[in-house]
């Protein structure tokens, strides 16, 4: 009978290898819905959850998640995509300039932040927000992105998941009333949502 469930294992692995480079980043930048169809397209990123970190609350919800931000959780893969590379659109998609909100949206809840677990992590993100601020011509005290250690993830409910495709008419009117693009445009200029190299290194 051992023998027998040792196979079964075995025949699972098999069918369904385990992806030992799998890896996961938390980030906060305004409004959930838009980070998260922003980042999901990406080539190496397997699935990006919306919810809700940062802050002490338990069991956050839409209507009370006082402390914390609107964050993503992005599972990827790190043989196809680098944590550098996650960084650098991360922060071509937001106004990392702003840290009091994003766009129109106000406030702790959308305040762009960097959630590290290792060294290794906040390095790399000290040194994306480096590029970014030579990419802008602005010195490093001008971005306003946050660097904090890693808290528990809380998921958003379910209706805030996918929202720009289950949604795709209601998620584009927001966005365009929110200016997001427009001000993305006007910061980042042709490398506004871009994955290109960052123009100063």
């Amino acid at each position: 009978m051992t023998y027998f469930f040792s196979l079964i294992i075995v025949f699972s692995i098999i069918v369904n290898p385990i992806n030992t480079f799998a890896e996961e980043v938390t980030l906060a930048g305004g409004c959930f819905w838009c980070l998260e169809h922003d980042l999901e397209s990406l080539k190496g990123v397997n699935s990006v959850i919306s919810g809700y970190s940062g802050g002490n609350l338990q069991n956050p919800t839409y209507e009370n998640h006082d402390g914390h931000q609107e964050v993503v959780l992005v599972d990827y893969d790190s043989e196809e995509v680098a944590l550098s590379e996650i960084y650098r659109i991360y922060l071509r998609n937001i106004d990392p300039l702003d840290g009091e909100g994003q766009f129109c949206d106000r406030g702790n809840s959308y305040r762009p932040v960097i959630f590290f677990e290792t060294s290794d992590e906040k390095n790399e993100a000290s040194k994306s927000l480096l590029s970014a601020s030579k990419e802008l011509g602005v010195k490093l005290e001008q971005i306003n992105v946050e660097l904090k250690p890693k808290s528990q993830f809380w998921e958003a409910e379910d209706y805030h998941q996918d929202f720009a495709i289950r949604n795709e008419l209601k998620y584009k009117f927001y966005r365009f009333s929110c200016g997001r693009d427009q001000k993305l445009d006007k910061i980042w200029k042709d490398n506004a949502r871009s994955m290109n190299a960052w123009s100063q290194e």
